[in-house]
């Protein structure tokens, strides 16, 4: 990429424009210039770039970021609000460690220490969870569930192994959590609009903060780099089989510890499971009661194989099992807070969920 292409995009990248809009051959030419980049850029290599044939071809799914096929080869993932996120430290960790089941990564680009695109691997034919777990839930499969669940442990036990990127991956840490998470239900409580979820959520809010309340309690639990944003929506079906990618973090955290209990990402998961049920319902006229059937069928299944591998991989004291509600709790009070902020039309999922439990 030639230096005024790099200019064009800089005063984009610092905050100029609002919502950053990417041009037409913008990701081919990022990709032509990674070697030449002028300050105040960098690029971070992880591993040499493929050949890359021309041609581009947007992800329309992504709703907070901007994702480019280019080449069939590679995807260049631009951030319109680029932040110190923690995906270029993943990315090198797991590429150290060997951890193989998520979208090969080639490059990171950053203006000043802000990060503005993340190249990776194309996964040919890859469909995201919103539909290829949809499709499982509408059909009543439940076979994915376990693999699942051992994809999820085998990242955790990836991240708790040592590299030069973390050379201490595992921690300690206690407390702390209750506070974040009694945040997040008085913003959910604060954010929902809709008259008749708004009061709804105000007449459970105590059921929702005794759901919270062992986290006050919790004991010292071991704590690694998670992913942070584990839903089914970073589960990729592809043509040799399932990976997890997007290590950017929950859209709706700022300023906690990056390194966190397994169970954040486990609670996540099993979550959005229950989310998955809820758009089954509404957009395939699933039966719901088959998928409250579906939703305990998955989630013990997916639950029972992440822990089995763990166990097989020696390191089943990551998991701290007292914490797994109650983060499923915060979590749908994120869930809100991210339709509050992103997406408006998603608040029907983490409504129906809770009602459902409650």
């Amino acid at each position: 990429m030639g230096t005024a292409r790099w200019r064009l995009s800089d005063t984009a990248v610092l905050g100029v424009a609002e919502d950053v809009q990417i041009s037409p051959g913008l990701s081919e030419a990022l990709l032509r210039g990674l070697g030449t980049a002028p300050a105040p850029f960098s690029v971070r290599s992880f591993r040499s770039l493929p050949a890359v044939p021309p041609g581009e071809q947007d992800i329309p799914v992504d709703q907070t970021n901007h994702s480019v096929i280019v080449g069939e080869t590679v995807v260049v993932k631009w951030f319109p609000r680029p932040a110190a996120g923690p995906a270029p430290e993943l990315l090198a960790h797991l590429s150290e460690v060997g951890f193989a089941r998520t979208a090969e990564p080639y490059a990171a680009v950053f203006c000043h220490d802000l990060l503005i695109a993340l190249v990776t691997g194309y996964l040919p034919g890859a469909r995201d969870g919103w539909e290829w777990c949809v499709d499982e839930a509408a059909s009543g499969g439940t076979a994915f569930a376990a693999e699942l669940g051992e994809l999820a442990a085998e990242l955790h036990l990836a991240m708790a192994t040592p590299s030069s990127v973390f050379r201490e991956p595992v921690r300690s840490a206690a407390g702390g959590w209750l506070a974040r998470a009694s945040h997040a239900l008085q913003e959910a409580l604060a954010v929902t609009e809709d008259q008749e979820d708004s009061r709804w959520l105000a007449e459970h809010a105590d059921d929702l903060r005794r759901e919270l309340a062992p986290l006050a309690v919790a004991e010292e639990t071991p704590v690694i780099r998670i992913h942070g944003d584990l839903h089914v929506g970073q589960v990729l079906q592809w043509r040799d089989g399932y990976a997890i990618v997007d290590f950017d973090g929950n859209p709706t955290v700022s300023g906690e510890s990056l390194y966190q209990p397994v169970a954040r990402d486990l609670a996540q998961l099993t979550t959005s499971l229950e989310h998955v049920a809820q758009v089954a319902v509404k957009r395939r006229g699933a039966d719901p009661q088959s998928m409250a059937a579906w939703v305990w069928m998955t989630r013990e299944s997916l639950e029972g194989a992440y822990v089995a591998r763990l166990a097989a991989g020696g390191r089943e004291d990551l998991l701290d099992r007292a914490l797994i509600r109650p983060f499923e709790v915060e979590q749908e009070c994120r869930e809100l807070i991210y339709a509050a902020r992103h997406l408006p039309r998603w608040r029907y999922a983490p409504m129906g969920v809770l009602r459902s439990w409650f």
